[in-house]
């Protein structure tokens, strides 16, 4: 066990290394973030913003509930009826106040567990999306690490304190990125209030994230708390069209340092347009009748910090040996901030390009 725990380390830590090459760190001047760990992280293109202790392995509370609601929409069926077993109904901590016996939909527990923060909600879903809760819990932890927070091991469904339950502000930031992505997990975490008989629910909820009063824009997220994580807050906030994701981790005054943080974004970065879906970014001759061509395949649009400088480059391969079809990833756009690499969108051929029968290789030139 020893040997495998030490494996996963290694492999942990090998991990987040390879993601931060590709990510811009910002280590901001001039403000102060009274948590112990703290993010802002552009939800699309992944960049970091601002942080403190990004990639401390530490409990997150309740804030766990977000892998909880994104493995639910994944893998469960809201519509489907969930009976509520002795063990939910006597759960420690926060709870909705659910009943044994009582009958809720996966769809009306989610809006406990992110309006009320009810563990008793957690450990239902858990029950009945994954059969049972160790295996709800194997959910979480693939999903993890497919969506990359390889330095994230969850425990419980509900975030309560044990030995091997914990998380970064890094991964807790990747992991809400991922969440909101689902339109269902945002018309979720972005109610303030949810009548029972307009959704057909057993109650009616109120969200009690605090947040979603105090900045403009706050479209969720979560709140947490345990005598051993702390306060914790999770929060999403559109900044000029893109959802920009804070974590404070650890930190008591979590409403106010938020602020901060977002105030901090908001005067230091602007969105800017790199480019557009479909946009031809180059074309290149092949034979006298073909021309092989290159296209980004989204818009590009980039959090740029206003006292820095950034170029981009377009990439291609030295050799190609093969055929080539549309659709075909090939080459990349990069962006740089003063000669630091802080993203990459790989390019797609817009056209099916044969090799010419007389070439071996086709030889473009580094741009």
């Amino acid at each position: 066990m020893k040997f495998k725990k030490l494996n996963r380390i290694i492999i942990s830590i090998i991990s987040f290394c390879l993601i931060n090459m590709i990510t811009c760190n910002v280590y901001a001047e001039g403000i102060n973030v009274d948590a112990r760990a703290a993010i802002a992280l552009d939800s699309k293109s992944k960049l970091v913003l601002y942080e403190k202790n990004s990639d401390m392995i530490i409990p997150m509370a309740s804030t766990t509930k977000i892998m909880t609601a994104l493995v639910t929409i994944k893998y469960g069926n809201l519509d489907k009826e969930v009976t509520i077993s002795k063990v939910s109904a006597s759960v420690r901590g926060s709870t909705v106040g659910y009943k044994e016996g009582e009958i809720v939909t996966e769809r009306e527990l989610l809006y406990g567990l992110m309006f009320k923060s009810g563990n008793d909600a957690a450990i239902a879903l858990a029950e009945n999306v994954g059969k049972n809760v160790d295996g709800f819990l194997k959910l979480m932890n693939e999903y993890a690490v497919e969506i990359g927070a390889f330095n994230s091991h969850f425990e419980s469904p509900h975030g309560l304190d044990s030995e091997n339950h914990y998380c970064t502000a890094y991964d807790l930031a990747l992991i809400t990125a991922k969440a909101k992505e689902n339109k269902i997990f945002n018309d979720i975490v972005a109610c303030k209030d949810v009548d029972a008989k307009e959704m057909n629910f057993t109650r009616s909820y109120h969200n009690i994230n605090k947040i979603l009063y105090q900045i403009p824009g706050a479209n969720g997220v979560k709140t947490g708390y345990t005598g051993n994580a702390g306060k914790c807050l999770v929060t999403s906030v559109n900044m000029d069209g893109h959802d920009v994701i804070f974590v404070v981790l650890n930190c008591t005054p979590r409403w106010r340092e938020t602020e901060k943080i977002y105030k901090y974004v908001k005067d230091n970065y602007s969105y800017k347009k790199l480019y557009s879906k479909d946009q031809l970014i180059k074309e290149i001759p092949v034979n006298k009748n073909n021309n092989l061509k290159l296209l980004i395949n989204d818009d590009i649009v980039l959090p740029y910090a206003n006292n820095k400088n950034y170029t981009t480059k377009c990439v291609l391969p030295k050799t190609i040996n093969k055929t080539v079809n549309k659709g075909d990833k090939l080459g990349k756009v990069q962006v740089y901030e003063n000669d630091k690499l802080i993203y990459s969108e790989p390019l797609v051929v817009e056209n099916n390009v044969k090799q010419n029968s007389t070439m071996k290789k086709w030889f473009f030139n580094r741009n």
